[in-house]
Protein backbone atom coordinates (compact mmCIF):
# COMPACT_ATOMS: atom_id res chain seq x y z
CA UNK A 1 0.00 0.00 0.00
CA UNK A 2 2.80 2.22 0.25
CA UNK A 3 3.14 2.64 -3.52
CA UNK A 4 -0.94 3.54 -3.54
CA UNK A 5 -0.41 6.52 -6.29
CA UNK A 6 2.29 7.10 -8.07
CA UNK A 7 4.32 10.63 -6.81
CA UNK A 8 3.54 11.37 -11.16
CA UNK A 9 0.16 11.32 -11.31
CA UNK A 10 -0.07 13.73 -7.77
CA UNK A 11 1.99 15.70 -9.23
CA UNK A 12 0.16 15.84 -12.39
CA UNK A 13 -2.77 17.21 -10.20
CA UNK A 14 -0.73 20.17 -8.59
CA UNK A 15 -1.90 23.79 -10.54
CA UNK A 16 -0.36 26.63 -9.42
CA UNK A 17 -3.13 29.32 -8.41
CA UNK A 18 -2.55 32.56 -7.23
CA UNK A 19 1.09 31.80 -6.72
CA UNK A 20 0.58 28.82 -4.30
CA UNK A 21 1.24 25.01 -5.64
CA UNK A 22 -2.67 23.31 -4.74
CA UNK A 23 -4.76 21.11 -5.14
CA UNK A 24 -8.24 20.62 -6.39
CA UNK A 25 -10.61 19.03 -3.76
CA UNK A 26 -12.04 17.13 -6.36
CA UNK A 27 -8.71 15.76 -7.61
CA UNK A 28 -8.38 15.22 -3.58
CA UNK A 29 -11.52 13.37 -3.47
CA UNK A 30 -10.16 11.17 -6.31
CA UNK A 31 -6.89 10.41 -5.06
CA UNK A 32 -8.74 9.55 -1.19
CA UNK A 33 -11.33 7.16 -3.03
CA UNK A 34 -13.98 9.46 -1.48
CA UNK A 35 -16.77 11.68 -3.45
CA UNK A 36 -16.09 15.44 -3.78
CA UNK A 37 -18.80 16.33 -1.47
CA UNK A 38 -18.03 14.05 1.18
CA UNK A 39 -14.64 15.52 1.15
CA UNK A 40 -16.05 18.94 1.39
CA UNK A 41 -18.61 18.10 4.35
CA UNK A 42 -15.91 16.89 6.22
CA UNK A 43 -13.71 20.32 5.75
CA UNK A 44 -16.73 22.68 6.22
CA UNK A 45 -17.58 20.69 9.56
CA UNK A 46 -13.41 21.33 10.69
CA UNK A 47 -13.64 24.68 8.67
CA UNK A 48 -11.37 26.13 12.05
CA UNK A 49 -8.51 23.95 11.07
CA UNK A 50 -8.44 25.93 6.98
CA UNK A 51 -7.47 29.04 7.28
CA UNK A 52 -6.91 30.85 3.66
CA UNK A 53 -3.78 30.10 3.36
CA UNK A 54 -3.91 26.19 4.06
CA UNK A 55 -7.54 26.29 1.54
CA UNK A 56 -9.24 28.99 -0.34
CA UNK A 57 -12.41 29.04 -2.44
CA UNK A 58 -11.57 29.53 -6.26
CA UNK A 59 -13.11 32.69 -7.57
CA UNK A 60 -15.45 32.06 -10.46
CA UNK A 61 -12.93 33.86 -12.72
CA UNK A 62 -10.37 31.12 -11.99
CA UNK A 63 -12.88 28.58 -12.14
CA UNK A 64 -13.55 29.05 -15.62
CA UNK A 65 -10.23 29.71 -16.46
CA UNK A 66 -9.40 26.26 -15.46
CA UNK A 67 -12.15 25.10 -17.21
CA UNK A 68 -11.11 26.64 -20.79
CA UNK A 69 -7.65 25.37 -19.71
CA UNK A 70 -8.24 21.95 -19.56
CA UNK A 71 -10.57 21.41 -21.96
CA UNK A 72 -12.17 18.70 -20.23
CA UNK A 73 -12.86 19.84 -16.62
CA UNK A 74 -12.34 16.65 -13.56
CA UNK A 75 -15.25 18.89 -11.72
CA UNK A 76 -17.44 19.55 -14.24
CA UNK A 77 -20.62 20.41 -13.64
CA UNK A 78 -20.50 21.27 -10.42
CA UNK A 79 -22.71 24.10 -8.66
CA UNK A 80 -20.13 25.19 -6.34
CA UNK A 81 -17.02 27.04 -6.90
CA UNK A 82 -14.01 24.26 -6.29
CA UNK A 83 -11.91 24.62 -3.00
CA UNK A 84 -7.87 24.38 -3.49
CA UNK A 85 -6.01 23.08 -0.71
CA UNK A 86 -2.06 24.22 -0.44
CA UNK A 87 0.12 21.70 1.11
CA UNK A 88 -0.70 22.81 4.70
CA UNK A 89 -4.54 22.61 3.57
CA UNK A 90 -3.92 18.67 2.67
CA UNK A 91 -1.52 17.90 5.51
CA UNK A 92 -4.52 19.27 7.56
CA UNK A 93 -7.26 16.97 5.62
CA UNK A 94 -4.91 13.49 7.27
CA UNK A 95 -6.83 14.66 10.42
CA UNK A 96 -9.73 15.24 9.25
CA UNK A 97 -10.20 12.26 6.91
CA UNK A 98 -8.98 9.43 9.07
CA UNK A 99 -9.19 5.98 6.63
CA UNK A 100 -6.07 4.10 5.98
CA UNK A 101 -6.48 4.98 2.27
CA UNK A 102 -6.83 8.81 3.13
CA UNK A 103 -3.36 8.64 5.62
CA UNK A 104 -1.05 6.52 2.81
CA UNK A 105 -2.40 9.15 -0.16
CA UNK A 106 -1.54 11.99 2.27
CA UNK A 107 1.93 10.38 2.94
CA UNK A 108 2.39 10.22 -0.72
CA UNK A 109 0.91 13.82 -1.55
CA UNK A 110 3.73 15.35 0.73
CA UNK A 111 6.07 13.37 -0.95
CA UNK A 112 5.00 15.09 -4.02
CA UNK A 113 5.22 18.49 -2.57
CA UNK A 114 8.42 18.04 -1.38
CA UNK A 115 9.95 16.13 -4.42
CA UNK A 116 8.85 19.61 -6.59
CA UNK A 117 10.25 21.50 -3.94
CA UNK A 118 13.58 19.92 -4.25
CA UNK A 119 13.25 19.93 -8.26
CA UNK A 120 12.63 23.67 -7.83
CA UNK A 121 15.86 24.50 -5.73
CA UNK A 122 17.46 22.39 -7.93
CA UNK A 123 16.43 24.39 -11.17
CA UNK A 124 17.31 27.37 -9.11
CA UNK A 125 20.59 26.28 -8.54
CA UNK A 126 21.18 25.46 -12.21
CA UNK A 127 20.24 28.57 -13.64
CA UNK A 128 22.38 30.34 -11.30
CA UNK A 129 25.34 28.31 -12.59
CA UNK A 130 24.33 29.00 -16.15
CA UNK A 131 24.47 32.58 -15.28
CA UNK A 132 28.10 32.27 -13.64
CA UNK A 133 29.12 30.39 -16.83
CA UNK A 134 27.47 33.20 -19.81
CA UNK A 135 29.54 35.79 -17.23
CA UNK A 136 32.96 34.04 -17.81
CA UNK A 137 32.58 33.17 -21.07
CA UNK A 138 31.43 36.31 -22.16
CA UNK A 139 34.45 37.81 -20.79
CA UNK A 140 36.31 35.67 -22.43
CA UNK A 141 34.22 36.10 -26.07
CA UNK A 142 34.76 39.78 -25.76
CA UNK A 143 38.60 39.07 -26.60
CA UNK A 144 37.28 37.05 -29.27
CA UNK A 145 35.06 38.99 -30.68
CA UNK A 146 37.42 42.07 -30.87
CA UNK A 147 39.60 40.07 -32.81
CA UNK A 148 37.13 39.55 -35.48
CA UNK A 149 35.94 42.57 -35.67
CA UNK A 150 39.98 43.49 -36.30
CA UNK A 151 40.19 41.02 -38.71
CA UNK A 152 36.57 42.12 -40.63
CA UNK A 153 37.94 45.83 -40.49
CA UNK A 154 39.83 47.23 -43.36
CA UNK A 155 43.45 47.86 -42.54
CA UNK A 156 44.71 51.29 -43.13
CA UNK A 157 45.73 51.59 -47.02
CA UNK A 158 48.61 53.51 -48.38
CA UNK A 159 48.90 54.99 -51.35
CA UNK A 160 49.19 51.96 -54.26
CA UNK A 161 51.88 53.56 -56.12
CA UNK A 162 50.94 52.46 -60.20
CA UNK A 163 52.23 49.43 -61.34
CA UNK A 164 53.27 49.82 -65.61
CA UNK A 165 54.56 52.61 -67.75
CA UNK A 166 53.56 56.40 -67.13
CA UNK A 167 53.66 59.03 -69.74
CA UNK A 168 54.67 62.17 -68.74
CA UNK A 169 54.04 65.36 -71.13
CA UNK A 170 56.89 67.60 -72.14
CA UNK A 171 55.46 69.90 -69.41
CA UNK A 172 55.76 67.25 -67.02
CA UNK A 173 59.29 66.51 -67.38
CA UNK A 174 60.81 69.83 -66.48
Amino acid sequence: MADLISTEIITANILVIRGKRVMLDSDLAVLYGVKTGRLNEQVSRNIKRFPEDFMFLLTKEEALSLKSHFATSSWGGVRKLPRAFTQEGVAMLSGVLSSERAIMVNIQIMRAFTHLRRMLLTNKDLKRRIEEMEEKYDKQFAIVFQALKQLLEPAPTKPKSQIGFRMYNDSEKS
